[in-house]
């Protein structure tokens, strides 16, 4: 007989596909705008990965983002003119409300050196973790997730601590919230 073992086990020639799907592509374009991250060559690869690990555990279709790596001043000013906020911060994200097409842009990620920089000095923690942290918090905030009220604030730090576990980064908020 052809095809099948006849009185025998059935013989497979390919592995059974896994359950995990392969999950679509994730385009993130990384513009560089401070000569403060030339520091830290690897930066570009922490957020990728960090991102990445970040849309394969939410599902993530594929999409498009951009990291922008900028300097204090900058944040300062995009914060000031976005939020009314007249002080640096670590990460902003500005999420793209007109979604549409095969590969949507998702929206933008800021982040500011030397506020990172500092924050990950004053908390003991390497810089690439925290950096980690933060390109997850704010690819989480394009997503939807916030941290307004207290409940949101717990199912967004839960999915961070996930996030971060499967790529053995210590919990960020054992010491109290910092993004």
């Amino acid at each position: 007989m052809r095809g099948r073992n006849a009185g025998g086990p059935k013989r497979r020639r390919f592995k059974k596909p896994s359950a995990r799907r392969a999950m679509p592509a994730l385009k993130i374009e990384v513009i560089v705008k401070s000569k403060r991250w030339k520091s830290n060559e690897d930066a570009e690869l922490v957020m990728r990965r960090a991102i990445t690990a970040a849309a394969v555990a939410l599902s993530t279709p594929a999409a498009e983002l951009a990291i922008v790596l900028t300097d204090n001043g900058a944040m300062r000013l995009l914060n000031r003119v976005w939020l009314g906020i007249d002080a640096a911060t670590n990460v902003l994200s500005f999420p793209n409300r007109s979604i549409g097409g095969e590969a949507p842009l998702i929206g933008d990620i800021v982040l500011a050196h030397e506020t990172v920089a500092a924050e990950a000095r004053r908390e003991g923690k390497p810089f690439a973790h925290h950096l980690a942290h933060l390109a997850v918090h704010g690819f989480l905030h394009l997503l939807g997730y916030d941290h307004e009220r207290e409940k949101d604030a717990t199912a967004m730090e839960r999915l961070e601590r996930e996030i971060l576990r499967r790529l053995a980064i210590p919990d960020p908020y054992r010491h109290g919230r910092n993004a």
